[in-house]
């Protein structure tokens, strides 16, 4: 699994003027959780690009005054107006501590449902695990052979050894339809314009 490595430096100042300070130097402050002690810390803004701007999962060792911290990212804050960074949270990995991380799904192999004419449907990217920091990896995989058309996988057919998968176990992460049935089911999502409004603030909320 790819780690990132990021130089930081110990904030010792809080506050709207001190986060004010550190924002027009390029830095963006953070915060480390999950060990014996919380630290506050602020790092280049260029130095969270290959972290925060991916899909992957990976680590972070973010060094601060002098001490090596291993993480993983647990949240991040953006300018609402300018969409740039301005906080990250990183939880810190502690062997005998169980974290909670959201790991991407990897399908392998070609379901029998598109070799028979249906169409793959991706319905979830990631799933939401509970686990120790050394079982953590970059992506579960998912065998898709024996998906046909019309079936569905769902959470509670993921094979993930070591995993405590904390999604809804009755949830599709994929399936198999005909091009007809995929016709339909464009044809009933709502629309764009008036519509879109109501269902993107739905997604805000969950």
């Amino acid at each position: 699994m790819k780690t990132i490595t990021i130089e930081g430096q110990l904030r010792t100042e809080h506050g709207k003027s001190a986060t004010r300070q550190l924002r027009s130097q390029e830095l963006v402050p953070g915060v480390i959780y999950g060990g014996a002690q919380e630290i506050n810390f602020a790092a280049p803004a260029k130095a969270f690009k290959p972290l925060v701007y991916t899909p992957n999962f990976q680590l972070a060792e973010v060094t601060v005054d002098g001490k090596t911290y291993r993480c993983i990212l647990k949240d991040l804050q953006f300018d609402k107006v300018t969409d740039q960074l301005i906080h990250v949270d990183l939880l810190e990995l502690v062997e005998d501590k169980k974290v909670i991380a959201t790991i991407p799904l990897k399908f392998t192999g070609t379901a029998q449902g598109v070799k028979e004419g249906g169409r793959f449907v991706l319905k979830m990217k990631s799933l939401k695990v509970k686990t120790y920091p050394r079982y953590l990896q970059a992506q579960i995989e998912v065998p898709v052979d024996n998906l046909r058309i019309g079936e569905n996988i769902r959470v509670e057919d993921v094979q993930a050894e070591n995993y405590e998968i904390l999604n809804s176990p009755r949830i599709p992460i994929a399936s198999v339809v005909t091009t007809r049935q995929l016709r339909q089911e464009e044809a009933a999502a709502p629309a764009g314009g008036a519509s879109a409004a109501p269902a993107k603030a739905a997604a805000a909320k969950k």
